[in-house]
């Protein structure tokens, strides 16, 4: 069985490590291996904490085990799972809080490259905490923030009680811009049920692909068509979200986005492997997250695809049934990438 594990990334001050200690003092039975991938930020709380060790694992005292990365990660891990294989440490699932303006990217990109941690590991999924008050601000001033929006599988969106409804319905706006395909909670204080943060098989590649329908039916509700009401979002735009602090219009663009394709006819399975082989040859370091149901030519299945920055994985998803209109959907998000060349090199793909 492999462990599963929980990336959890999130702005300065969103409440990680609220969300964290919730989880780990909620009584559901799961014994959860936290590394704090931290450097002089707040780590999780002494008092819940058995620390009459001098090692850097410590066990909790509800049998969670905690750990702070001295070496990388990929060493961590490998040294849990064996602990584990031999029995020293009892733990069902690993989580992993990076710094507050860590590129989650690279952690991830850990569990795809690294034979040894795959073997052991199967990466859940990514959640982002984005804190309300603060968000505009930081989303406006810090490219981080944009991307651990970009690779989020779910956000959780704290602090949204210090924050006027209309600023909050702005804040999820942009936020869905950025990544249509994380669905957005309002959490309070840490209090979420521990079925939103596990299992939620962001990674998976047989996960049903979660993008906001309205988003892909591209009818004037979606953001999909930017060409026709583009204007929506230009200099007219007053969003509170998208101003400055100092009143003043800001236009407001930022530099991690979404966009999607779709095609009813086929792909030709050889074309589309060589376009996209060049375009994350390219852009790969810009291409955050990357995530398709594609309709192939010479199967009967679906082909389910996904990737982080540079590393990109297919599979066999389950067959096409019956009456089902087979076409293919893809969405990209990622910093400045040039949609219109995704666009037309996907076209060119086409059987």
């Amino acid at each position: 069985m492999l462990i599963p594990a929980t990336i959890l990334t999130g702005f300065l001050g969103s409440g990680k490590t609220t969300l964290l200690k919730r989880v780990l003092s909620e009584a559901h039975g799961q014994k959860i291996a936290v590394i704090e991938n931290e450097f002089g930020e707040e780590n999780i709380d002494n008092d819940i904490l058995v620390t009459e060790t001098k090692e850097q694992i410590i066990q909790m005292s509800n049998g969670c085990v905690c750990c702070t990365i001295r070496e990388d990660l990929r060493t961590t891990l490998q040294d849990l799972a064996a602990k584990k294989r031999k029995g020293e440490l009892d733990f069902d699932r690993v989580v992993i809080e990076t710094t507050g303006l860590a590129d989650p990217g690279p952690v991830a990109q850990t569990f795809f490259m690294d034979d040894e941690v795959a073997e052991s590991f199967l990466l859940d999924s990514i959640l982002t905490l984005v804190d309300a008050k603060h968000a505009a601000q930081q989303l406006n001033d810090r490219q981080e923030a944009r991307r651990q929006v970009g690779f989020a599988d779910q956000i959780f969106i704290s602090k949204a009680d210090l924050v006027s409804s209309a600023e909050l319905d702005a804040l999820q706006h942009r936020l869905k811009h950025m990544n249509p395909r994380a669905p957005q909670r309002s959490v309070h204080f840490g209090e979420v049920s521990i079925s939103e943060v596990f299992d939620l098989r962001g990674f998976n590649l047989n996960a049903k692909l979660d993008i906001d329908p309205e988003f892909l039916s591209g009818d004037g509700h979606g953001h999909e068509h930017h060409d026709h009401h583009d204007h929506a979002h230009g200099e007219h735009c007053d969003h509170p979200s998208h101003q400055h602090e100092h009143g003043h219009h800001h236009h407001h663009d930022d530099d991690v986005k979404s966009f999607v394709f779709k095609a009813v006819r086929p792909f030709d399975p050889a074309k589309l492997e060589d376009f996209l082989g060049a375009m994350v040859n390219v852009y790969g370091p810009r291409m955050l997250r990357y995530k398709g149901v594609l309709h192939m030519k010479g199967t009967e299945r679906k082909v389910i695809f996904q990737g982080v920055h540079q590393l990109m994985g297919s599979d066999l998803g389950p067959e096409w049934v019956k009456n089902e209109p087979r076409m293919s959907k893809m969405v990209f998000i990622g910093i400045e990438l040039p949609k219109d060349i995704f666009l037309q090199g996907l076209e060119q793909c086409l059987n």
